[in-house]
C-alpha cells in the first residue's frame, strides 16, 4: 500500500522543474508499517526480480518472445499501411514522410524506453509531452523490452539500486536509532549502578 503514495510523487528543484522521486527517496515513506521498505513491482515480473524465483526466467523468456512477436507484427501492419499508400496512388512525398515520422519515433521512443530502465526521468513534465511521440513509435519500445529481457528485466538494475540504498539506509536507520531494544547489542559490558 504504501509503495503505491511513493511512485507516482515528484518534487520542484530549485530551477522549476520537476524531478521524479523514485519509490525509496523518502526515508519515512519507505518504512512499512511492519519493519521496512518493500521491493517496488515491475510490470510483468511483479517481484520476482528480487530473488529470480516464481517462474522469473519463464516470465523473461515470454516478455523477450512476446515484445519481438509484437514488433514484427507492427512492421507487418505499418508494410500494409504503406502498400495501401501506394495502391492509393499517394505522392511519393506523403509515403517518404510516413517512413521518416515512423523512423524518428521509433527511434526516439527506443532511447527514452532505454534510459528509462537505467534511471527515473528528470522532468516529469516533458515525459508527458513526449508520450505522442513514444506512442506512434510503439515498435521502438517493444524493441528496447525485447533486447532488455534478454539479460534481466527490463527495469530490474535500477529497482534493485534504489532497493538495496533504501534497505541499506533503513538498517543504519533502524540501528542508530536510540530507543531501539533490537538495535541494542548484548556484548557490551554493563556499568554498575550508582549509589
Amino acid at each position: 500500500m504504501s509503495q503505491n503514495k511513493t511512485q507516482g510523487k515528484s518534487r520542484t528543484k530549485s530551477d522549476g522543474r520537476n524531478e521524479s522521486v523514485g519509490p525509496y527517496e523518502n526515508a519515512e515513506a519507505a518504512e512499512a508499517a511492519d519493519g521496512g521498505p518493500r521491493p517496488e513491482p515491475l510490470r510483468f515480473f511483479g517481484t520476482t526480480w528480487l530473488a529470480h524465483d516464481g517462474g522469473y526466467a519463464a516470465r523473461r523468456a515470454a516478455v523477450a518472445v512476446g515484445s519481438l512477436a509484437a514488433a514484427v507484427g507492427a512492421c507487418l501492419l505499418l508494410r500494409f499501411a504503406y502498400q495501401g499508400l501506394t495502391i492509393a496512388d499517394a505522392s511519393p512525398f506523403i509515403g517518404i514522410l510516413v517512413i521518416v515520422m515512423f523512423s524518428v519515433c521509433s527511434a526516439i521512443a527506443f532511447r527514452k524506453t532505454w534510459e528509462g530502465f537505467s534511471k527515473r526521468p528528470v522532468d516529469r513534465a516533458r515525459e508527458e509531452q513526449l508520450r505522442s511521440l513514444k506512442g506512434i513509435g510503439f515498435i521502438g519500445s517493444l524493441v528496447a523490452y525485447f533486447l532488455r529481457s534478454l539479460t534481466e528485466a527490463p527495469g530490474e538494475r535500477l529497482r534493485r539500486t534504489e532497493y538495496e540504498t533504501a534497505v541499506a539506509r533503513y538498517e543504519r536507520r533502524r540501528t542508530t536509532r536510540t530507543g531501539n531494544p533490537a538495535a541494542r547489542t548484548t556484548n557490551r559490558p554493563k556499568r554498575p549502578k550508582r549509589k
